[in-house]
């Protein structure tokens, strides 16, 4: 048996009522051999017996109080994964299916994806099964103060710096913040995705999405091809999958679909960008909302998906960008878009393709960027906010986005110059868990066994 899978076979018995996290791991591990053959120090460190289990994992009850003055109590969690190559950095998610496995599995990626950023960061995951939908503002207001009252005692600007995830957006950062300052007495960068007036980022907000398309782009230019012209499905109507379609549309592609937990659309005209964020972003709206108010537009609810399937994959397009959530797209979607022509995917979700549906891209031979990888610039912005708050400046919007643009480069180049050089050319997967891996890794060994 191999080092990688002796470890992954201890870890199938003690992890398994934690599926999220032992997929995401086998996915990492099993890429990770080559180096392993290559270079026997990592074995002789039992870097993958470190590598996989947090440095800490803290829980905490959340006690709060309704609008109807009744106590709620949720779970709240923290699991600061490595702190190698900087502080822990990692975003908080606000979901009812937030457990530890789920956030294991998120900060193990979040690891070698912070570490592809070539930037001093290291990985973690926080969050906590509150559900922010269809609750008044002061009850996000108070859990969010209830949450930063256990949280503040195990972060800080250089020990670990939480930002927004699913649920968690500009106004819950902004009541955490509020929270942690009150309850610290310090102004300081300790929080990311805050707003402008208090030490946010321009370009914040676009990061990650833009980000996917500066990769994607690169991922083309290698095959002698462009995104102009080309029909894509994007999936999600959040941060990621908005700004997503704002960019393509930039670039000259033609977004066609969106989706939420509901159902989807798909607008064969295009998706009007204007209307997208009135009903999402100001509205806060289902996409029945769009459908309503764009007539080409097609709704499609969720019980009335092809069985097995993800209607946005079902539509023939060029080029695929998952944006929603982890495991969104599985094999026998891989398969129809591959079908239907596809030819180009990239990852804005973080783990939004099972491992089987990985396995047809790259048997397919399409361009395929993995979450690690391709959505990496919405951290990367993130670190450029922490800059500028240890520097007590603001730089414009021009000099994030040109930043961030040049941080996707460097992380494509990284990554498709990894796959060359273990033999792999094009498999992106291999080039991004070895690229991400080896830096911590060996930054590990040189660190000692503490």
């Amino acid at each position: 048996m191999s080092y990688t899978q002796d470890v992954l076979a201890g870890l199938r018995q003690r992890y398994q009522s934690e599926p999220e996290f032992l997929q995401a791991v086998e996915e990492v591990l099993l890429t990770l051999q080559p180096l392993m053959d290559k270079d026997d120090k990592y074995r002789k460190y039992k870097i993958l017996e470190r590598v996989v289990e947090p440095e800490r994992t803290v829980k905490f009850r959340v006690e709060w109080v309704d609008d109807k003055g009744e106590i709620q109590v949720n779970r709240g969690y923290r699991i600061q994964y490595n702190s190698a190559i900087g502080p822990y950095k990692g975003g908080i998610r606000l979901h009812p299916s937030v457990n530890e496995g789920v956030l294991k599995f998120l900060g193990f990626e979040q690891v070698f994806k912070n570490s592809l950023t070539g930037t001093a960061i290291g990985g973690a995951k926080g969050g906590s099964d509150f559900d922010p939908k269809g609750k008044s503002e002061t009850e996000i207001m108070r859990f969010c103060q209830a949450f930063m009252v256990q949280l503040h005692r195990y972060i800080g600007p250089t020990i670990d710096v939480p930002a927004g995830d699913i649920g968690t957006g500009g106004r819950e950062i902004g009541y955490m913040y509020g929270a942690y300052k009150r309850l610290t007495t310090r102004y300081e960068g300790v929080l990311t995705g805050k707003g402008l007036t208090f030490g946010g980022s321009l370009a914040r907000t676009e990061a990650t999405g833009y980000g996917l398309v500066y990769f994607t782009e690169e991922m083309l230019k290698d095959r002698n091809e462009t995104l102009e012209g080309k029909r894509c499905a994007v999936s999600g109507a959040g941060n990621v999958a908005i700004y997503c379609i704002e960019k393509l549309i930039q670039k000259g592609a033609l977004p066609v679909t969106a989706s939420d937990s509901r159902g989807s659309i798909y607008d064969p005209n295009g998706i009007d960008l204007a209307v997208l964020k009135q009903v999402k972003e100001v509205e806060r709206a289902s996409l029945t909302r769009y459908a309503e108010l764009v007539p080409s537009a097609q709704y499609v609810p969720v019980e009335d998906y092809p069985e097995g399937k993800h209607f946005v994959w079902t539509v023939p397009v060029d080029a695929a960008f998952p944006c929603a959530t982890q495991n969104e797209l599985n094999e026998a979607d891989a398969r129809c878009l591959i079908e239907n022509g596809c030819r180009c995917v990239a990852e804005g979700a973080n783990m939004p393709s099972s491992i089987a549906a990985i396995d047809v891209f790259l048997k397919s031979g399409i361009a395929y960027g993995p979450a690690k990888a391709a959505n990496a610039g919405g951290v990367a912005t993130s670190q450029l906010e922490m800059e500028q708050n240890a520097g007590m400046t603001s730089w414009t919007f021009e000099e994030v986005d040109a930043k961030l643009h040049q941080i996707m480069v460097n992380i494509y180049r990284s990554v498709a110059d990894t796959a060359v050089e273990f033999g792999q050319p094009g498999n992106l997967v291999l080039g991004a868990n070895i690229a991400g891996f080896r830096k911590v890794a060996d930054a590990m060994i040189a660190q000692g066994v503490i």
